[in-house]
């Protein structure tokens, strides 16, 4: 039986006594004056009280007699290097790094961003600034100099850390050049670089501005400097993390210190379900928000084994990586995108791989990012026969919105939702008109206020631009920009990006649903249904089909197959008429698909290259496509 529905009751009763327990978890150096206050409109918990992130991911395990554990194992195929780091070793690095960030300025408050690739030194930097106060803020490794330049211009970093050079599959990307760019397009220049030259590709650096790493902790080492924590306040940032904004200008979203803590903390054993000692594996990247959370710090605030993975889901060197590493690591839970199940899917449809590799320790599979398709789901838990739980949640929110909470008890599975609110999560469907919407009927999904712990506060020094981007549009709530609904058992259903809802002669539809119908296909690997301009009925849904692997058949045959699906499943008021069978989907290089690039092409739009895309030659095969079909482009 699952306790959810009585925690999730208590935590309604008693808001602030939940999170006061939850806390309990964590260790202060100083308690809070108040669990919860409204400062200036925005919400902050644990005011008053001063901790800090890194000792409560390192030093705590290791005053407590477990510096032995292995607490980071870094594995990268792509380089065939593997490296694992006990909690004493790591310690023992964040420490003289720290002390080196120190030695170059910087201090509590100060902002350090990190350009990094999957490397240890990656997660080292982010722990070694959390140690001193300083605020992080990680930029996907390889972004364009263009969106460094206008991140180095709203963080104003005293520091920049970098490294040579990043390994993709077949190819090597050379960071330094970026960076030198970034920093020459940027109005505000950091003091300096500290820079990791890679062994694949050294980069050249400047004297006096750009610092080899390993030299400087060579000579912090020989001089045995080593940084303690500095207590900050519960309220203080951790980490600048940004997102996209709808005007090009990204939007800095701010996570604290104390209330993150609590949270993650939380979600490992409740979401979860992992103990710690336990391997914990989530296969995305440092730059994202799922990498900060469940690469770095959930998994070592609760004393796990994280792995920091190097590498692809498919191509490195095959299908089977995935259960590599769970085998050889003996990973428990692993947590990654349904983007990178379905290119698993589409390159081993059988499960042929997975019989070749142990995996009897490895427990369940968590998906988050995107809407997890129920024919990707199904698959997963018929080839691995363990739970597949899809999740939801945002960069915003730093942990899950609607889950399946193992550590509480399962729910029963709904497909296509991410099932339950969790706990600090009051999730309400409004209409139009910000009245709640009945249950089963589509709307914008909305939280009312406050928010849980280690959602974000504000925007980086940008309070008004917060409210207007995520309060006003609701007031009272926080607005997701997801749309959906909710059924009679309280389970939550995400159909689309509230975008991505499409007027067909006045009917609200969603571009998910549809998406969903045509998975169901058994030649379809992965689609996307995107909304275009049409004079008689306002939009018109067309549909982007990638096949399996291995399926032979006219292209024309399936293209009408799948629409007749939609016309079958959503009926003939879909006006879905026209479905294209592409090589692949232009995504960003965290497995979200570009629908609104495809629209804006379609529709005639103005657009701009996406800064996250993971190859800007799709959207030309997706052009040459739609010209086929007849679509002026």
């Amino acid at each position: 039986m699952s306790r959810y529905h009585e925690i999730y009751e208590r935590w309604k009763a008693d808001s602030e006594g939940f999170w006061a327990e939850a806390a309990s978890e964590i260790d202060w150096f100083r308690k809070w004056d108040r669990v919860y206050a409204e400062v200036d409109g925005l919400d902050r918990w644990f005011v008053g009280a001063e901790c800090n992130t890194c000792y409560n991911c390192l030093d705590r395990h290791v005053e407590r007699d477990r510096g032995g554990q292995p607490a980071l194992i870094y594995d990268s195929p792509i380089t065939g290097a593997e490296r694992t780091y006990s909690y004493d070793e790591l310690l023992e690095e964040v420490a003289t790094f720290a002390a080196v960030l120190q030695q170059r300025g910087v201090a509590k408050g100060d902002r350090v961003i990190l350009y990094m690739p999957m490397v240890p030194e990656a997660v080292i930097a982010m722990l070694a600034c959390a140690r001193i106060g300083a605020i992080h803020s990680v930029v996907f490794g390889g972004f364009a100099a263009h969106e460094l330049a206008t991140r180095i211009n709203d963080a104003k970093p005293r520091l920049i850390v970098s490294a040579s050079c990043g390994v993709e599959p077949g190819r090597i990307v050379a960071y330094k050049p970026l960076l030198d760019r970034a920093i020459d397009q940027s109005d505000f220049k950091p003091e300096g670089t500290i820079v990791l030259q890679r062994e694949q590709e050294a980069a050249t650096l400047k004297p006096g501005y750009d610092h080899d790493w390993a030299e400087l902790m060579s000579k912090a080492r020989n001089e045995e400097l080593k940084a303690d924590c500095v207590p900050v306040l519960a309220t203080d940032p951790l980490y600048i993390l940004y997102t996209s904004g709808t005007t090009g200008v990204p939007k800095g979203v701010v996570r604290d210190n104390g209330g993150h803590m609590v949270a993650l903390k939380w979600s490992m054993d409740a979401v979860y379900g992992v103990d710690p000692g336990e391997v914990f594996w989530a296969a995305s990247d440092v730059g994202w928000v799922v990498g900060h959370s469940y690469i770095v710090y959930a998994p070592l605030l609760h004393g796990c084994t994280t792995i920091l993975f190097e590498g692809k889901p498919v191509g490195t060197p095959d299908a089977g990586v995935f259960w590599r590493v769970i085998s050889e690591h003996g990973v428990a839970a692993l947590f990654t995108a349904p983007t990178a199940f379905r290119a698993i899917k589409k390159e081993d449809p059988g499960g042929k791989f997975i019989e070749r590799y142990d995996l009897t320790q490895f427990r369940t599979l968590f998906l988050a990012g995107e809407r997890a398709d129920p024919d990707t789901v199904k698959w997963a838990e018929e080839m691995l026969s363990v739970p597949v739980i899809d999740h939801w949640w945002q960069t915003e929110t730093a942990w899950a919105i609607a889950a399946n909470p193992v550590g509480l008890g399962t729910l029963p599975v709904k497909y296509g939702s991410p099932t339950v609110p969790m706990p600090g999560y009051d999730v309400r469907i409004l209409g139009p008109d910000g009245k709640e919407m009945p249950r089963g009927e589509l709307g914008a999904i909305c939280i009312a206020l406050p928010l849980p712990p280690a959602c974000l506060p504000t925007l980086w020094q940008n309070d008004e631009r917060f409210r207007e981007s995520y309060l006003a549009a609701y007031p009272g709530y926080y607005q997701t920009g997801d749309a959906g609904y909710m059924d009679e058992d309280g389970y939550v259903f995400i159909m689309s990006r509230t975008d991505d809802i499409i007027n067909v002669a006045g009917h609200r539809l969603s571009t998910g649903a549809m998406e969903e119908a045509i998975a169901n296909h058994r030649d379809v690997a992965e689609c996307a249904v995107v909304g275009i301009a049409d004079q008689l009925k306002g939009q018109v849904p067309v549909g982007f089909v990638v096949l399996k692997s291995g399926v032979n058949r006219p292209t024309e045959e399936v293209e009408s197959e799948v629409v007749g699906l939609v016309r079958d499943e959503i009926g003939p008021v879909a006006a879905f008429k026209s479905a294209m069978v592409v090589d692949r989907l232009p995504k960003t290089r965290s497995g979200k698909i570009l629908r609104g690039t495809i629209r804006k092409m379609a529709d005639h739009e103005e657009w701009s290259m996406p800064a996250t895309i993971d190859d800007p030659a799709i959207l030309d095969e997706i052009a040459a496509a739609m010209k086929k079909h007849g679509f002026s482009i």
